[in-house]
């Protein structure tokens, strides 16, 4: 297995402008805070392939890795995991505006560890469910409303407005 890479020195391509590279690295993924809850990767690490491009002034950066978060389930609590196919790009452009500008990019060192960390969390979908139908807690009991059956029911609670009512002795 490769040994972990944090920051890569992109100037030991040694790219000319117009040239290109393909770099397969190893790169530790975090574990990430979502909606409150940690989720963890499922290897602690990935395969990432980087795809560097020397333009006139600077690079054009294409990131590509797959990642498993495991954490609770959104809806009900049980194990759940995302799996995404991550495909990002940067474009670093020095003297051509903030917009152009990486912020993984410090000269020729590139700083895959937080380019990879970030890159999942924007990658992130709305909500990590165990499955697409999650019937989720009940708000009543906190019952898990996948595991109990369609006669999972409350007695309503009687409307407040109405207390007065019960004190009313009819005799």
């Amino acid at each position: 297995m490769a040994p972990l890479t944090d920051v890569f020195d992109l100037g030991r391509l040694q790219l000319a402008s117009g040239q290109a590279r393909q770099v397969r690295l190893q790169v530790a993924v975090d574990r990430l805070e979502f909606g409150g809850q940690i989720y963890s990767p499922a290897a602690g690490r990935a395969p990432v392939v980087l795809d560097a491009a020397r333009t006139s002034h600077g690079y054009s950066l294409r990131l590509r890795f797959d990642a498993v978060l495991a954490g609770p389930c959104m809806r009900c609590l049980e194990e759940a995991d995302a799996r995404m196919s991550i495909d990002a790009r940067e474009v670093d452009q020095p003297g051509g505006g903030d917009e152009l500008r990486s912020p993984y990019l410090d000269g020729d060192e590139l700083d895959v560890h937080a380019w990879v960390r970030d890159a999942l969390a924007l990658a992130l979908p709305p909500q990590i469910v165990c499955r697409d139908d999650c019937l989720g807690l009940c708000a009543t009991c906190g019952e898990n409303l996948n595991q109990a059956g369609p006669e999972h029911a409350h007695e309503r609670a009687p409307d407040r407005r109405w207390s007065k009512l019960g004190e009313l002795r009819l005799e």
